[in-house]
């Protein structure tokens, strides 16, 4: 199989309240908005939104999404902790600290308890450096 994208679509009851989170916070642009679905871009990034219980979505599974974490790599943690947690006022759902096996990051939430895990790369310990390929 050939993929000629790949993209997250976060099934939400809260898309209006999520669409701003995401292009406010985090600087994606809206490239579809039909109001039950959004469509958003950040350069190569896509993200899609949609709301938990249009006709689209099978009817077993209308709800909001759970258990979803998505990670964003950026190049200073703390100074993106500093603007969202400190500046904006997003609580953070893990604080920001350095893990051993290579990440400094925190953990917000979106408008649908969708986690954003917020992520900087750093060295890791010794026991987990073994593990990466």
């Amino acid at each position: 199989m050939k993929l000629s994208s790949f993209y997250p679509v976060i099934c939400t009851p809260r898309v209006a309240e999520a669409r701003e989170f995401y292009t406010r916070l985090f600087g994606f642009e809206v490239t579809f908005d039909a109001g039950w679905y959004v469509s958003l871009r950040r350069g190569d990034y896509e993200l899609a939104l949609l709301k938990e219980d249009h006709p689209t979505v099978p009817a077993a599974y209308r709800r909001p999404v759970r258990g979803l974490l998505l990670n964003f790599e950026v190049d200073d943690v703390d100074a993106e902790y500093e603007r969202l947690v400190v500046r904006e006022g997003l609580p953070p759902q893990l604080d920001l600290r350095s893990e051993d096996f290579g990440q400094r990051h925190f953990i917000v939430a979106d408008p649908a308890g969708v986690l954003i895990d917020v992520i900087t790369p750093i060295e890791p310990s010794v026991e987990f450096a073994a593990q990466y390929v």
